[in-house]
């Protein structure tokens, strides 16, 4: 039985770098599923990795900073599939993240105005732009979900201002399924991941040193996979998960109830 029920559904993803990209993670396990999977990049260097990656599936290029191109992408993929599933796509992934981490660490006092603007538009509200111009192509039973972290209250210092972003993003997701729910079903949640080894998260400053110390606040001693990540993002697109939406699913193998971790606790104090 195909529990998922995913065989020749469509799916967007938006938002892949490379192999170790989540998005990637999340194309390679909807196609495992029987899926069809449509994969949309910022610029022409990572449609040639996405062909490479995903040779049977169609790639489009969208830099989502101007909104004209978000409707460009739109009318091009309905162009792409008008004879399939009615012309329907089944779900949306929204993986793209960036903030400027050209000036090197700051303190979180000393943002710059135009790094958050920059920030903000990229990382969440090309999530409310992107949901508005594919509307007319969403199924009425579709889902959203996108990526964000396990926590925007810890304020780890060299993430800085993304976490405060990310947080709109998390509320982003209400109101888009508040709005959306006066004429669909579709459902709109985020995943939360701990820490992962991403192409994203390399260009954090200090990152290392933070994924190291996740790994040893788990549960199990063993650090989140992109794997378990892109596991849980592929059931909310499907409709094995039709009763939750507006929801943040963190997804951390319990790193965020171990801080007090007795070894932890005994490095710190020794």
């Amino acid at each position: 039985m195909d529990f998922l029920n995913l065989t020749d559904k469509t799916f967007v993803l938006f938002g892949l770098a490379n192999k170790k990209s989540l998005a990637s993670v999340i194309g390679k396990t909807l196609i495992a599923q029987g899926a069809r999977v449509i994969h949309v990049v910022r610029s022409l260097a990572r449609q040639e990795t996405a062909r490479n990656l995903f040779p049977g599936c169609p790639v489009f290029i969208c830099d989502v900073e101007d909104e004209a191109n978000i409707m460009r992408v739109r009318d091009e993929i309905a162009a792409e599939i008008q004879a399939e599933n009615g012309g329907r796509i089944h779900g949306l992934v929204h993986s793209i993240a960036f903030a400027n981490y050209s000036e090197g660490l700051q303190p979180f006092h000393a943002t710059l105005k135009k790094d958050f603007l920059q920030a903000m538009d990229i990382s969440c509200f090309s999530l409310i732009s992107i949901c508005n111009h594919f509307q007319g192509l969403l199924d009425a039973n579709g889902s959203v979900v996108t990526i964000s972290i396990s926590t925007t209250r810890m304020a780890a210092e060299n993430y800085g201002y993304m976490a405060p972003i990310k947080a709109a993003l998390d509320s982003s997701i209400c109101f888009l399924a508040k709005s959306f729910s006066a004429f669909s079903n579709i459902r709109f949640n985020a995943i939360a991941p701990g820490l992962l080894k991403t192409s994203a998260s390399a260009g954090i400053p200090g990152y290392v040193d933070s994924y190291l110390y996740a790994e040893k606040a788990t549960l199990r001693k063993k650090a989140l996979t992109t794997q378990e990540a892109a596991d849980t993002a592929v059931f909310l697109l499907s409709e094995r998960s039709s009763g939750i939406t507006a929801q943040t699913l963190v997804v951390d193998a319990g790193m965020a109830i171990n801080y007090f971790d007795r070894d932890i606790v005994t490095r710190a104090i020794s």
